[in-house]
């Protein structure tokens, strides 16, 4: 009975707003370094994906020197890489700061659709996808100059 009664006044001060909010804070730590470490072996990984890409492509087929697929691949490839880079930028940044940073995760989405449209194949894609495509940058344009000029000194 005693242990029933010290595991229940345990369990009470474990729910306790300051003592769980700890706890929460300590568990979003943990999540975000391990996303870090996760994210570091996905950029690992695309780099290796990169250069064995570029290695095979220019030096495995023929003619020698020459990219024997579109370039567009190549740059999907390369901005694989820089999404990857931001994202770990902003969990790192979360880890700093405990704070999601919005101009970070705009760039970010910037990036990854700047990608779709680099990387686009026209003769495959509708007006309807090229319609959202376009709204989508807009709209994150917009919002991060409306960030930028919030974040901004005023001037004396």
């Amino acid at each position: 009975m005693r242990f029933l009664k010290r595991s229940l006044k345990r369990l009470k001060d474990v729910f306790q707003n300051e003592t769980f909010v700890e706890i929460i804070d300590q568990f979003e730590g943990v999540v975000a370094k391990i996303l870090s470490i996760a994210m570091v072996v996905v950029v690992i990984v695309a780099i290796l994906d990169l250069m064995i890409f570029l290695t095979s492509d220019l030096f495995l087929t023929t003619p020698y020197g020459r990219f024997s697929t579109t370039i567009t691949k190549v740059f999907g490839l390369f901005l694989n890489v820089l999404i990857a880079l931001e994202i770990l930028e902003n969990i790192t940044a979360y880890l700093k700061s405990h704070t999601i940073q919005s101009e970070l995760v705009i760039v970010t989405s910037l990036i990854a659709v700047s990608r779709k449209i680099i990387i686009l194949d026209l003769e495959k894609t509708g007006g309807i996808d090229l319609i959202a495509l376009a709204s989508a940058i807009l709209a994150l344009a917009i919002s991060y100059w409306i960030l930028r000029n919030a974040n901004r000194e005023p001037s004396r």
